[in-house]
């Protein structure tokens, strides 16, 4: 067997493009095995439903130990519901659920996003021009530490939402963007554990926030102050995420303004919902996620040892031409009246969000991301050319290079 040579440059080089040109170049049809080595250790990348089921199985691949040490001090945190496994993850994840997956929390949460975007873009028609990303990002943090109850306003909300804006724009890449994160996660982790040891002192305001300092783990004991901190920017920090998201709407709208019609005379949530989906699958997020092989494992009749990357592709199985039709084309109408399957449509992940590590937050992504697309097709706004709205792939994540410009915002509804 070949030497297999080391791909972290090259993956760090293309970006999204790298694996799937690793598949091609492999002769993928799509379901088989992809070996590589990354940052010195064997890994295999795997694709397709059937291989999120697989991967998803706990007895196949296992989070604890899996994740990088740069990955947990920017983007998870050290100690975080994602580096557990079994009994311990089962009873951390059940506090991500009942704050999460809870349809009333879901839609109160919704609604105080819409009710801060509104009141946003009022402020927008007194300024020339804003970058869509920026505000958004503060919209959301500032919604998110309302309803979670956290003392997060006007500056303070500002200054959460560039940093978690850094936490997910540094975790995969090395340099000045990396340092960036990793000094914005160990800034909120100190601003937030101060929170918490307040809340136990005084009483929480609000029911997230209670929640979180009250959590207990599998031992019986509370969680210290920093993991609860930890826990809360892994609320606060994938809504703040969704910037990316509803800037990518803002890109498709754009791209196809006969969809602002559509968004806007929608009656029922059917069209909003399945816009939010197809902004999730044709845009890129999260190329792949991974964790290490619990045992000699075998895929497709090729081995896994023991201990190696399992990486699952999650770009490459949202651009699939044996799942999606045209899958290079944006297409909303794809899911209307064909809701996807569980293990089909990935861009946060795959599997059982209650049980397993799929994020728990999708519910939220999909409302939010689709109630503030319909804000955007109802609004009037300019989209000046001076701008580069370029996405590129080599950058991990990728957004549009100016961060979507919007000018002439006369109203916010």
């Amino acid at each position: 067997m070949r030497p297999v040579i080391d791909s972290t440059v090259p993956l760090l080089l293309r970006g999204y493009a790298w694996l799937p040109a690793k598949r091609r170049r492999a002769g993928d049809d799509g379901g088989g095995l992809v070996r590589a080595r990354l940052l010195g250790r064997p890994a295999v990348f795997l694709h397709g439903p059937a291989a999120v089921r697989f991967f998803y199985d706990e007895h196949h691949v296992r989070r604890g130990g899996a994740l990088p040490e740069p990955v947990l001090d920017t983007l998870f945190g050290q100690g975080a519901v994602h580096t557990l496994d079994g009994d311990a993850h089962r009873i951390r994840k059940a506090l991500f659920t009942e704050l999460l997956m809870d349809p009333e929390a879901v839609a109160t949460l919704t609604d105080t996003v819409v009710r801060h975007w509104r009141e946003a873009a009022a402020r927008w028609s007194e300024r020339s021009r804003v970058t869509l990303f920026d505000e958004v990002a503060v919209v959301l943090a500032t919604a998110v530490c309302a309803w979670a109850g956290l003392p997060h306003t006007g500056r303070a909300a500002a200054r959460l939402a560039r940093d978690c804006v850094a936490m997910v724009d540094g975790f995969a890449t090395p340099g000045p963007r990396h340092w960036r994160a990793r000094r914005a996660r160990a800034r909120q982790e100190r601003v937030l554990a101060r929170t918490v040891e307040r809340a136990r002192a005084q009483g929480a305001r609000g029911k997230v926030l209670e929640r979180v300092a009250g959590q207990r783990d599998a031992d019986g004991e509370l969680l210290d102050a920093r993991t609860a901190a930890v826990e809360l920017l892994n609320i606060v920090r994938p809504t703040v995420a969704l910037a990316w998201f509803v800037t990518f709407g803002a890109h498709a709208l754009h791209r196809h303004p006969e969809l602002r019609d559509e968004l806007r005379a929608a009656q029922e949530p059917s069209f909003e919902t399945a816009f939010a989906h197809e902004v999730r699958r044709f845009y890129p997020f999260a190329p792949f996620v991974g964790g290490r092989a619990v045992t000699d494992l075998t895929w497709g009749g090729e081995p896994i040892a023991k201990d190696s990357m399992v990486l699952l592709d999650l770009y490459g199985q949202n651009h699939d031409p044996a799942l999606w039709e045209q899958p290079y084309r944006f297409d909303p109408r794809r899911f209307l009246g064909r809701p996807p399957g569980r293990d089909e449509l990935v861009p946060q992940g795959g599997g059982d969000a209650r049980g397993g590590h799929r994020c728990p937050g999708e519910d939220v992504a999909v409302q939010v991301v689709g109630a503030l697309c319909t804000e955007l097709a109802r609004m009037e706004f300019d989209v000046p050319q001076e701008q580069d709205l370029r996405i590129p792939l080599h950058r991990i994540p990728t957004r549009p290079r100016s961060g979507f410009v919007i000018a002439t915002v006369p109203t916010g509804g």
